[in-house]
């Protein structure tokens, strides 16, 4: 970076997941020669792996169980997830998830962007009931203005959601800059900040459109 050029990897709001394996499918992911069945995969694997770096400091309670040989000492869960994917493109980080958490509420975000203003227009959302004193998981797979992440934040604190977490592949300085700047509480989790916007508001160098990756819609 150049003299007087914030890292914004040091950004508060930041946790960089630096997990081997979540970095080579990261480099999968990249490639542009993966093909959709590939992707698919390697998301479901990618997306476990950085569900559990974001969970890790999940609230527990002590207690013991009963072993074939007597007691042991032993810690539970004692918070209850929903996963909130940013339609369509988070749907693929929510089976990988799934398969560490199999009883977590699933809601839905439907975000288009328009692409004259960059700007998210909603036409979808399904939350479930009693959401307010959950962790919350968005996904959303590509960070880039963080427009759609701000739309999504800003839905959930309207159903009086506290802990809201924001789960992403890739991520832009400027999407991160956005969510500093209005939900400072907000944590990102993500493996990679990447350089820049391009004059399309797609993040260099990126992946390309995940979605259209991920469904084979290119």
């Amino acid at each position: 970076m150049g003299a007087g050029t914030r890292d914004i990897t040091a950004a508060p709001v930041v946790h960089l997941i630096t997990h081997p394996f979540v970095h080579d499918a990261l480099a999968t992911l990249r490639d542009a020669s993966t093909p959709p069945d590939i992707f698919r995969r390697v998301t479901r694997r990618m997306s476990l792996l950085i569900a559990a770096e974001v969970l890790k400091e999940i609230r527990t309670v002590e207690g013991t169980v009963q072993t074939p040989l007597g007691p042991a000492y032993a810690r539970r869960v004692d918070a209850r997830v929903t996963l909130v994917p940013v339609l369509r493109a988070g749907l693929g980080m929510i089976e990988g998830v799934l398969e560490l958490l199999p009883e977590a509420r699933v809601g839905h975000i439907g975000l288009q962007r328009d692409e004259s203003t960059a700007e998210a227009l909603r036409y979808y959302l399904k939350l479930p009931p009693d959401i307010a004193d959950d962790v919350v998981l968005v996904t959303d797979p590509m960070l880039a203005t963080g427009g759609s992440a701000l739309a999504a934040i800003e839905l959930l604190r309207e159903a009086g959601v506290r802990d809201i977490r924001f789960v992403c592949v890739v991520a832009a300085p400027e999407g991160i800059a956005a969510i500093e700047r209005r939900f400072p509480d907000v944590p990102i989790y993500t493996p990679v900040v990447d350089r820049e916007l391009n004059a399309q508001k797609f993040i260099v160098p990126g992946l390309g459109d995940f979605g259209d990756r991920l469904f084979g819609t290119a």
